[in-house]
């Protein structure tokens, strides 16, 4: 039988290598941000969206170590937006990954600054790519910049503050999550094609359909994990939708649709790439996400 869980801790390794040699080390007058930075980076998690970008490059048949860089890069982003979600200003969270939030550590202007740092950091990581050349890395920077900004997961979040007021129509909830969940979890596959010179065909874009259709199949587990999931085994509060009165799938289906829309959307990710050769941990990693109980 096929153990994804570890592969997903092999990739996880590596991409914690690869954090720990492109994240800013220190400096002796200021410490305290480079504690911030790496206190989230480092905080360990499934680290799902770098795992898709090794396995893309892999399954498309280019070099994993192409791929590091930007996968590292995308988890910065990811943890980035995760200390910031964090933030009283926005869901004003005590736990992340069974740890203390970020800010409730540092501080809110430091955990704002480790959040920023991360952003920016990121860019960096990937530009400085040496596996490959300029002008792939110029690409790499402009899907990053197109799928973290305004059109992707900061438009998402926007979108997201804007539910808490108005209620969104099923339509505006997908196109939401397409951006605040999918548009990272779309780039971590577009990052991988990148990587193993594949930037354009039917196997780019069945790799960017797959991705997208993960991205809406773990949106919809993660509402429902928050409703009915245990805070100690996620490792963050749970009920925090409802409470802020935010809309979610759950504001348009039962909890037994809500999972039986997730099964669904996972077999035509899954359909996607089943042409493809060496799919199987891609495979594996769908159903994987659809039983995830964290």
């Amino acid at each position: 039988m096929f153990d994804i869980k570890n592969e997903l801790n092999r990739a996880a390794e590596l991409t914690e290598e690869a954090l720990d040699r492109l994240l800013p080390s220190s400096d002796p007058d200021y410490p305290v941000i480079f504690e911030a930075v790496r206190y989230s980076a480092m905080a360990g998690g499934k680290r799902i969206r770098p795992f898709i970008t090794l396995k893309v490059c892999e399954m498309l048949g280019g070099d994993v170590s192409a791929a590091l860089p930007y996968a590292a890069a995308i988890e910065m982003i990811h943890c980035y937006s995760l200390i910031h979600d964090d933030l009283p200003c926005m869901d004003n969270d005590d736990l992340r990954r069974g740890k203390p939030t970020n800010h409730k550590v540092y501080g809110e202007a430091m955990a704002l600054l480790a959040g920023d740092a991360l952003l920016t950091h990121a860019f960096g990581a990937a530009a400085s790519n040496e596996k490959m050349s300029p002008e792939t890395n110029l690409a790499a920077l402009k899907l990053l910049s197109e799928r973290a900004g305004c059109y992707g997961m900061i438009g998402g979040q926007v979108l997201d503050m804007i539910g808490e007021e108005t209620p969104h129509s099923y339509e505006l909830l997908l196109k939401m999550h397409e951006k605040k969940t999918g548009a990272l979890i779309r780039l971590s596959a577009e990052l991988g094609a990148l990587a193993a010179g594949c930037r354009s065909g039917e196997k780019y874009e069945a790799a960017v359909k797959y991705a997208e259709y993960i991205g809406l199949a773990f949106q919809i587990v993660d509402d429902i994990l928050d409703a009915e999931g245990d805070e100690v085994t996620l490792g963050k509060s749970v009920g925090t939708d409802r409470r802020e009165g935010k809309t979610t799938f759950l504001s348009f289906m039962s909890i037994y649709e809500a999972h039986r829309r997730a099964e669904l959307v996972t077999i035509e990710a899954k359909n996607a790439i089943e042409k493809i050769e060496n799919n199987e941990t891609l495979l594996a990693l769908a159903d994987y996400l659809l039983s995830r109980k964290s």
